[in-house]
Order: structure tokens, then sequence, then C-alpha cells
């Protein structure tokens, strides 16, 4: 990549984006669709001249783009978006290459290349998808082509989703060390209430404080995307706590937002850039079972940012195999952690309450370790924000 070295981002504020080096573009189906559910050239277009204002003025730009599952239904003759999975995959299938060729053909008027990039969930937890996903997506920015990435949905499982594109284009945002994040909607902003009824626009949110007694729905009625509102802050959220400060707008004021002008709703970076497998582990993980812990052990793990032992576990919930993600959680059943346990769940009972030189004594060698390493372990914010945990090693690969 272009300065592979690269520091934390600079921009602090929405007027600065001009400055950028690199800059991530989420753009959802409603955005990109007409109401028969095919994809709008003109509203693709337009897009396609703002973004491309931006990347001929010398800005590395990775689009994240929703739309394949919808530009699919009309030439499948469905009348709607499909529920079932298997229909969904077929979809995406047909209308991601019909998507593609609308991107290369407005970029190209432009002078721009593009490049399709699918990923699933497993590329950005799994080590060595990872680094593949890093390099190929460095070696496409130095050669000036614009990546259009999306969810490869025609693989992809319930349980590996990354749930929306919102999620998704986080975690490029923060795989590509992204100066910033830019989510556009059919909605031009996030605000304290319905903006039917009179509701005001949320400008800055400079910590999870900003949006307390907020009440935050879906919003967009075109049934043909999967996010709302709600994703989009979440999506926010997890960038700005790894440091990336990111902008919620409408595809509309795409050009305004991305020349520093005051729309939409600004989250400001807070926090360090963090692996991205902690990233999904805080937000995208799967839990299969859970964890209660004594009094004790909740504050080793939370204050001391120690690896969770036997002895402060009092219960297990869930059927879970080594290496599944839980939930861990206080003697009140708050969670305050979740992470990649070492046993299986029909394992841990008779370990309860033990120390592991005792359990070592009478099972064996084996059962010596920790029930959660502090590396597969991440603690979370009240509300499912996570923390910053110490003494992390870095997991990303090196540039």
């Amino acid at each position: 990549m272009n300065r592979q070295n690269r520091l934390p981002s600079s921009i602090r504020s929405r007027s600065q984006l001009t400055e950028a080096t690199r800059i991530v573009v989420k753009v959802g189906s409603s955005s990109l669709t007409t109401v028969n559910g095919g994809i709008s050239e003109d509203a693709l277009n337009r897009l396609v001249v703002e973004l491309s204002a931006v990347r001929n003025r010398g800005i590395e730009l990775i689009l994240v783009s929703s739309g394949a599952i919808a530009a699919g239904i009309a030439p499948l003759g469905l009348t709607r978006r499909p529920r079932d999975l298997a229909t969904q995959q077929a979809a995406a299938g047909v209308g991601q290459g019909l998507l593609m060729a609308k991107y290369t053909q407005a970029f190209g008027a432009h002078g721009i290349t593009v490049s399709q990039v699918l990923l699933t969930a497993d590329d950005l937890i799994r080590r060595q998808q990872y680094a593949n996903a890093f390099r190929a997506l460095g070696r496409l920015l130095t050669l000036g082509v614009v990546p259009v990435v999306n969810e490869n949905d025609t693989v992809a499982t319930h349980e590996i989703r990354f749930g929306d594109n919102d999620r998704l284009a986080a975690l490029v945002a923060h795989l590509v060390k992204a100066d910033a994040l830019v989510l556009l909607s059919d909605v031009d902003a996030v605000y304290d209430g319905p903006p039917t009824r009179g509701a005001s626009r949320i400008a800055d949110v400079g910590s999870a404080a900003d949006l307390d007694g907020v009440s935050i729905g879906t919003t967009g009625g075109s049934g043909v995307g999967t996010g709302g509102m709600v994703t989009k802050v979440e999506a926010a959220t997890m960038a700005a706590d790894s440091g990336i400060p990111t902008l919620i707008t409408s595809t509309k004021q795409a050009g305004r937002g991305l020349a520093g002008e005051d729309v939409g709703t600004w989250f400001s970076a807070r926090g360090g850039r963090r692996p991205a497998r902690m990233l999904w582990l805080a937000q995208l993980a799967n839990t299969q079972g859970g964890l209660t812990l004594d009094d004790g052990a909740v504050a080793a793990v939370v204050s001391g940012a120690r690896s969770l032992l036997p002895a402060g576990i009092t219960s297990v919930s869930g059927n879970f195999e080594a290496g599944d993600a839980v939930e861990i959680t206080d003697p009140e059943g708050k969670v305050v952690a979740r992470g990649l346990v070492n046993y299986a769940s029909k394992e841990l009972p008779e370990m309860l309450g033990r120390g592991t030189r005792e359990l070592a004594k009478s099972l064996g060698s084996h059962y010596e370790r920790e029930v959660v390493h502090i590396d597969d372990l991440v603690v979370l914010r009240p509300g499912g924000r996570t923390r910053k945990k110490q003494t992390l090693p870095p997991t990303e690969p090196k540039p």
C-alpha cells in the first residue's frame, strides 16, 4: 500500500476530509435501486460522478457497495427481496455481475478502473485470509484502482455473515487503515427522533454519551436492503472506537459530505486501532453460550485485563466447542466481555471453581491452561461497546 507504515488518522473534523489520503465509502441498496428492485443507473451514475471527483483529486478510494441481491431480483422474475438464504445466494450470483458491469462503465467514463472484491467474515477474522485481503487491496490501491467491495453473498452462510455492509465497511476501513469512513444511505443524518416528526439532526457524536436517550429505529422503506440507521450507528461507533472518524449522510449529499461541508452526523475518532479479529469478536461474533463469573473474576477480567481461569467461573450455559465465541457475564447476568474458549461446554462443569494446578493433577496437564486467554478476550463497555484492552499483541500482518 501507499504509506505502508500508516499512522493513525489525523482527520479530526469533517472539514478535514479533503485532506484524507484514503477513504472507505459505503453505499446501501436503497440508494441504488428503483422502486421495482432493479439498479437505478441514474442514481449509480450520480454517485460515481461524486466519487470520481474525489479519486481524481488523488485520494485513494474503496467503495463498499450493496445491491447485488437487489440487482438479481428482476432478472430472476422475483417481485421482492427473497427471505431464504438459497434464493438470496442465487440473486446475488446473478446480480453481482450486473452491478459490477454498471460500475465498470460508470467509473470508466471518468478514466478510473475498478475491481471486484468479494469478502466473507472468515476473510477478516482468520489471519491468513486477512493477510491476503490486506495485500490484495493494497496492491489495487497502488495501481490506482478503485476496489468495489461486497460481501460474498453467493457463498456466505447465516453463521458467518457480517449481517450487513455497514459493519463490513467498518472492518474494511480498519483493514486498509483508512483515514475516514463514509456511510451513505437514503437518510441524510442521525436524528434524535423520527425525522418526519420534526426531530433535530445530531451533527456530532464525540462519545457514546451523545446518543444517550436517543431512540434510533430502522429507516427507509425500499425493502431491498438489510440495514437501517441502527446498523449504521453501530458501524460508525465500531469504526470511531478503533480510531477511524465516520460520517453518516445520504447519497444525495455525498459530494457535500466528502467536500467537508456540515452535513450528516460526524462520529469523532476515539481509542486506538485494534486487531480486526477483536472488532469481530466484540461486534459480530455469533456466540454459542455463556460463562458466569464471580465478582473476583469479573474484576480480574475487566479491571486487571487478565485471562479467565476456571476458578472464577460459577456456571456455564449453551452448547459450544473449543474455539467458539461465548459471552462472559457478571453475577447479575450483565455481559462484560466476550471470548474464544479453550474448552467445550461439556468439559467445563467439573472444572468450575478449581485452580489450574489442581485440575492438572486430577485431570491431566491438558487442563492446566486458561478457559479464555487474554489474547482471545475483549472487554465490553456498557451498551455493548468495546473497551480498549491492555497488552494485546498485534495480530495484523506486517505491511
